[in-house]
């Protein structure tokens, strides 16, 4: 399957990054067991003289599209960076009240509630931080967690 749009002109000229592209695909449908070596050193050769986005799309026409790369976005690292600040700011907030509690006689043990409550919002931060479902509650435009907007 061409990884390039239709309506583009079959003329339009390659850059070195899609020819680079093409040949990681190429070497990835290789690595699965599509091509042989000789294929696979065919298409290189093909590839890296290829002049035309039509000369590159050619050659993965006989082969299924490769899903895309994973990769972190901005918003999933920022996402990832404020559940750190938050698990940080959790510990030492409560490591603070029960050495509170321990210094002034250890009796009923009174951090539990906080350690309960703010550690629920930890958890439901974390579970949609790193897994991206709320765990608890709406969302903040007042939605179920799963409701997309249509």
């Amino acid at each position: 399957m061409s990884t390039q749009a239709v309506t583009e002109p079959a003329g339009l000229r390659a850059s070195d990054a899609e020819r680079e592209r093409h040949a990681e695909l190429l070497g990835e449908h290789a690595a699965q067991g599509r091509l042989s070596v000789d294929e696979l050193t065919e298409r290189l050769e093909r590839a890296y003289s290829a002049r035309t986005r039509a000369e590159l799309a050619e050659l993965l026409d006989d082969l299924p599209q490769m899903p895309a790369p994973a990769r972190a976005t901005k918003t999933a690292i920022a996402k990832r960076r404020e559940l750190r600040d938050h698990v940080a700011s959790f510990v030492l907030v409560n490591l603070l009240l029960i050495a509170i509690w321990a210094l002034t006689g250890a009796d009923y043990f009174w951090p539990i509630w906080p350690l309960l409550g703010w550690g629920i919002g930890v958890v439901s931060h974390a579970s949609e931080a790193l897994g991206g479902h709320r765990l608890i509650g709406m969302g903040c435009h007042g939605r179920r967690s799963g409701a997309r907007a249509a």
